[in-house]
């Protein structure tokens, strides 16, 4: 089974955060997260099998960067243990260059990591949680205003009130107007 996951294309440590939705965890199981790889394509670099340690080193990460992403866009610091979770995941796999030639004729500089998938993948990850981390917008990233949605996102416009406007948006525009309309039918 597919899982639809509710937000994708913000930054990739907020679709990590965003995995974790008011209805749950969204990559409780290999099978899940596996899922959520392949809709990250080209963004991670690719597993051979997706296990239960790599699911671990996700949701690892993934609670170290909420904890710290939310005193950050406090503008407080985040918390040691936050720190050191982000710290050690990209210690554990550390990145070096690796120059390669490509088809097209040019030469390209990937980053490599030299460890096994489930450090490899809580380093990419931490990597990614890092740059948002330190990116000057951290303080933009905004909650989804739908009272029963928690998903984060990074807004390219100042006035953007939900995660997905034809979703969340159009739920809260429709129950302001049943609000408003509530006694006209009696």
């Amino acid at each position: 089974m597919t899982v639809t996951f509710p937000l994708t294309g913000e930054p990739l440590a907020l679709d990590l955060l965003n995995t974790e939705t008011a209805e749950g965890d969204l990559v409780a199981d290999p099978a899940a997260l596996a899922d959520w790889l392949a809709g990250q394509a080209g963004r991670l670099t690719p597993l051979d099998a997706v296990g239960a340690a790599e699911v671990a080193a996700v949701q690892a990460v993934r609670e170290a960067a909420r904890a710290a992403l939310e005193a950050a866009r406090r503008g407080e610091r985040p918390p040691d243990g936050a720190l050191r979770a982000l710290n050690a995941a990209l210690a554990a796999a550390p990145a070096h260059r690796m120059l390669a030639w490509t088809e097209e004729g040019g030469t390209v500089a990937a980053a490599h990591r030299g460890a096994g998938p489930a450090r490899r993948l809580a380093a990419e990850l931490a990597e990614a949680a890092a740059e948002l981390l330190t990116d000057p917008r951290v303080g933009q990233v905004r909650a989804c205003e739908a009272h029963d949605c928690v998903l984060l996102f990074l807004p390219a416009h100042p006035r953007r009130r939900w995660c997905v406007a034809s979703v969340c948006g159009n739920r809260a525009r429709v129950a302001r107007y049943y609000a408003r309309h509530k006694g006209d039918k009696d």
